[in-house]
């Protein structure tokens, strides 16, 4: 057992097996924003006159089409702030894509159609096999791994990748942004999503039907495929913009009625249980660390009001009973049975099939040449 320790800067600890710190107790993340991240993000008026030249680019391309590019929306602010800045500041005919796939709230649902709407576009929803899905989603609670969210996430963007290429869509609009998501989630808390070796290998061993309908996207198809041979770009107009997250949500809550959510990446219900539940009580993961240390980073919360929202839970512990309840329920098993789940041998997608190294040597080369400034390790 290692030593506890927490960064002197921001909240990541030893919860991140794979932590490093310096003399001064400044860890890895830390490092890698000041080091990497900072000099090449420029949320000024440089930044501004690349979205600008990006903006006009997307047009041009799209022009005397119904739509010049695609924009996938969970429901959750980053996507709802980025369509904001897609339409009203780059002037883009973007088509809204949302995938179903089975745990929408209800506050998520009424986000985007109040969003859509006051923007006047259109919003294409795919639905997600459920029986699928359901099957696919006990696998991965059988499995005994964290990153049993994989089969919400690989869904979502698998159909919006397929979806672009099959309209020869040039350009999908996308969320990330180093303003809440400099620091990533850590290989052993979140794994990739598109480590098809290891999907197959879960789904093969714990999976009950086969997945006729569910969407796959293998990295060979979406790194590779889509953006060299079929010359699909993948643009992130919010590392562009300056995005505070308070200041945002005040336009979006005066512009579009927008409602928060608890926490970031609760618009799925899934999601909520699995960040604000599953992942702190049976690996002892909270993605807040990750959420919290994002935004230290980028001056937009103190270490101490982090580690004083660290304190409490991210889901009372009296709605505990209602969220597996409601997730087992969803799943067509009982409680106990997601109990035992919570309770078996703990796993790691190291003990699976796994093209760990491929990932490794690729997000190593995207790095070397400025594509990726972060790095999942």
């Amino acid at each position: 057992m290692r030593e506890y320790r927490i960064c002197s800067n921001c909240v990541m600890d030893t919860t991140d097996s794979r932590i490093t710190f310096d003399v001064d107790g400044l860890c890895d993340h830390c490092r890698t924003f000041r080091d990497d991240v900072l000099p090449n993000w420029h949320p000024d008026e440089r930044g501004e006159a690349e979205l600008i030249r990006i903006a006009d680019k997307i047009r041009a391309d799209g022009k005397n089409r119904g739509f010049d590019c695609i924009l996938g929306m969970s429901g959750g602010f980053d996507s709802s702030y980025m369509l904001h800045i897609a339409v009203t500041q780059m002037k883009l005919r973007p088509l809204v894509f949302h995938v179903d796939g089975g745990w929408n709230t209800r506050v998520a649902v009424q986000n985007i159609e109040n969003v859509v709407e006051k923007l006047g576009l259109d919003l294409f929803t795919e639905v997600i096999d459920w029986e699928e899905m359901k099957d696919l989603q006990l696998a991965f609670f059988k499995s005994g791994v964290s990153h049993i969210d994989i089969p919400q996430d690989h869904a979502f963007i698998a159909t919006l990748y397929r979806f672009a290429a099959k309209h020869n869509i040039k350009y999908i609009l996308n969320g990330f942004n180093y303003s809440t998501e400099c620091v990533r989630n850590p290989l052993e808390w979140i794994y990739h999503g598109s480590d098809m070796r290891q999907f197959w290998d879960i789904q093969k061993k714990f999976g009950t039907r086969s997945l006729k309908n569910y969407p796959i996207s293998s990295i060979w198809y979406h790194k590779l495929y889509l953006r060299y041979i079929r010359r699909i770009e993948m643009v992130r107009p919010l590392n562009y913009v300056p995005y505070v997250k308070e200041e945002a949500r005040r336009v979006m809550a005066d512009l579009y009625g927008w409602e928060a959510y608890p926490q970031k990446h609760f618009e799925s219900r899934f999601t909520r249980f699995y960040e604000g539940y599953w992942l702190p009580t049976r690996f002892g993961y909270d993605t807040r660390r990750v959420q919290f240390s994002s935004l230290i980073l980028t001056n937009q919360m103190t270490r101490e009001d982090a580690l004083k929202e660290l304190e409490k839970p991210a889901i009372p512990v009296d709605q505990v009973p209602h969220e597996i309840e409601f997730v087992a329920t969803k799943l067509g098993i009982t409680p106990e049975e997601l109990i035992t789940y919570r309770d078996m041998p703990i796993k790691s997608y190291q003990d699976y099939k796994s093209q760990e190294k491929l990932f490794e040597i690729g997000g190593k080369f995207l790095h070397l040449i400025g594509k990726e400034r972060t790095l999942k390790r």
